[in-house]
């Protein structure tokens, strides 16, 4: 579905199937000499005829049309070099963009993963069911990399790059401030609350998020645009929540535990999901992966307060009160 915001930006709907996510929201800004498409899809057949049929609704010119991708997750990123053509700049994060150097691999988030008591035998299944794994863009993407304060225009939109770590180290936001306009990608969601999970010791990305909620906080904003599900007005008000939220979660954390030495994987067994399934057991393995990787972001977090002890020196890592 293709839908118009406000006067020259227009909502492309691109279904994400088996994900709870839904859908995702491709924002086109469109004016007499440039396009800009913010965020993409899977690549992934369902998402590219979606993508498409917006295209032709929009009688979109894609040689002159330019794609910013507010972070590296393939949902977002996914369908770019699909879209792109010669002509097209690829507006992305140089933090991010480290995901897509010759180097990088999923080794090392593997070996973190087993340290935390990911099961030897599912960490196969784990990364070939990973969407990030099967969805990503084909090939590596020219980018034109942007970092904290860059700008981007096009038409009657100037759109500030804003550094906002948390879902990903490298997240972006942009931010329109005559129009007082944010598209907050995944950092801001309205109806579900974003995923932060970390697969390294050395970034606290439960910190990195709660902080970057505060930059964003008094921003004179009347609309914000999602990467997910629905718009709204009330940036401080959803900020608020956010952080309550995430504060019961490293609360609920501790209740897991309670007095117990327990691996992430053990604790996030026994947090509460939202997700159809009556048992631990029966989540796909995709699922006890993010719920894992959520699990270390708020453990980490609650190392950083004080409030627990991580244990090394065998080969999984616990945690236990401090």
């Amino acid at each position: 579905m293709t839908d118009i915001v406000m006067d020259g930006l227009y909502r492309i709907e691109v279904p994400l199937p088996n994900s709870p996510l839904k859908e995702l929201n491709s924002f086109v800004i469109m004016s007499d000499n440039r396009n800009l498409v913010i965020d993409t899809g899977f690549n992934r057949e369902v998402c590219f005829e979606a993508m498409k049929k917006g295209i032709a609704d929009l009688d979109l010119d894609l040689s002159k049309t330019d794609f910013f991708i507010t972070h590296m997750h393939a949902d977002h990123s996914g369908l770019v070099t699909r879209l792109a053509t010669e002509t097209s700049r690829i507006y992305f994060s140089r933090i991010d963009a480290r995901v897509f150097d010759k180097d990088s691999d999923w080794r090392p988030m593997l070996e973190f993963a087993g340290i935390n008591g990911f099961p030897a035998e599912e960490l196969a299944r784990a990364l070939n069911s990973h969407p990030g794994f099967k969805y990503s863009p084909k090939g590596v993407p020219n980018f034109e990399l942007v970092d904290e304060g860059s700008i981007i225009t096009i038409g009657d939109f100037r759109l500030q790059c804003l550094l906002t770590p948390g879902h990903t180290q490298g997240h972006i936001c942009l931010y329109d401030e005559e129009k007082r306009l944010l598209f907050s990608g995944d950092h801001i969601l309205y109806d579900i609350t974003p995923h932060i999970e970390s697969w390294a010791y050395q970034v606290n990305a439960l910190q990195d998020y709660l902080d970057s909620l505060d930059r964003v906080y008094d921003l004179s904003v009347g609309l914000v645009l999602p990467g997910h599900r629905t718009f709204f007005t009330d940036l401080k008000g959803r900020i608020d929540e956010l952080k309550k939220h995430h504060e019961e979660r490293a609360s609920e954390v501790l209740e897991v535990m309670n007095g117990r030495t327990m691996n992430a994987y053990e604790i996030a067994a026994e947090m509460t999901w939202d997700i159809d399934c009556d048992r631990w057991e029966d989540f796909p393995v995709a699922q006890k992966w993010f719920a894992t990787g959520e699990a270390i972001a708020h453990l980490r977090y609650l190392e950083s307060e004080g409030r627990v002890r991580r244990n090394v020196g065998s080969d999984v890592i616990t945690f236990s009160a401090a």
